[in-house]
């Protein structure tokens, strides 16, 4: 029996590009089909009905039919717009970042429901006011696990023994995981972990976001442990994300007007010191 010419599906849109005169190509997660390239013909014209709702960052119902080289956007419904993540930059940035992982990761046309929901979860933590760190590194290890590459955080990669608290523990993405102070790595690619970043890295594993929400920590062990999963990634993907350039040129912006606050200055007040 031939496929239907035409379909509805729930959609995120990953990321876009313009095309010819007045087109764009999108690039789309769906929970049934996957990952998808579809054209939004005339979406850049002024007359253009469905120009302000193919956005990045937002749920999607779209009607869709089946083409040569892209399938063809014919209608939107906007299911959750999720404009709270999109009114901070960091939180932006952290949402760009997620797409670009999903992105990454996904074949063409093969079923993604589980990829799917975590995504959209990872867009409801951001929206609801989460530290966009914790909902990234929630979001990076749940992707791990997702693609069965979940980093071993309880036992040591090589040996297997239980890790214990009053050891030294060397983090080594090429091996998986977690090295006793036992056994000998690799020459490259292994880094220290604090006892804390450990824990820590075992909770985003085991606890439910509204615990990692509530945790206190302090910044050092989070940045050990953005590291940590950042060489984790990248030595999954074999490269560095794009998005993380702009990500932590915001974060860096945002730590000046933090200092420059603290210190009871406005970043924009006059220099009156010359």
């Amino acid at each position: 029996m031939p496929r239907p010419r035409r379909y509805t599906t729930d959609a995120i849109v990953l990321s876009r590009f313009d095309y010819g005169e007045a087109d764009r190509i999108l690039t789309i997660l769906t929970p049934g089909s996957g990952k998808i390239k579809a054209i939004t013909k005339g979406i850049r014209r002024q007359t253009s009905r469905i120009g302000g709702s193919l956005e990045p960052f937002a749920e999607l119902r779209l009607a869709l039919a089946h083409g040569r080289t892209f399938d063809v956007v014919t209608q939107v419904e906007v299911l959750h717009p999720w404009l709270n993540l999109r009114d901070d930059l960091v939180s932006f940035g952290t949402a760009s970042y997620l797409a670009e992982l999903a992105e990454r990761t996904q074949e063409e046309r093969h079923v993604a429901e589980s990829i799917y929901l975590l995504l959209k979860r990872g867009y409801e933590l951001l929206d609801s006011g989460m530290a966009a760190a914790r909902a990234a590194r929630w979001f990076e290890m749940h992707l791990a696990d997702e693609l069965g590459v979940r980093p071993e955080v309880d036992r040591c990669v090589e040996c297997g023994r239980l890790l214990e608290a009053n050891e030294r523990y060397r983090w080594v993405p090429p091996l998986g995981g977690v090295l006793c102070e036992r056994c000998p790595g690799p020459p490259q690619g292994v880094a220290g972990l604090s006892l804390e970043a450990l824990k820590l890295l075992k909770a985003y594993q085991r606890m439910d976001t509204e615990a990692i929400a509530a945790l206190r920590l302090r910044s050092q062990v989070e940045t050990e442990v953005e590291a940590a999963m950042r060489t984790f990634l990248a030595y999954t993907l074999d490269r560095q994300p794009r998005s993380l350039a702009f990500l932590d040129e915001v974060r860096a912006g945002d730590r000046a007007r933090s200092e420059v606050a603290a210190e009871g200055l406005s970043p924009d007040a006059p220099d009156d010191s010359r």
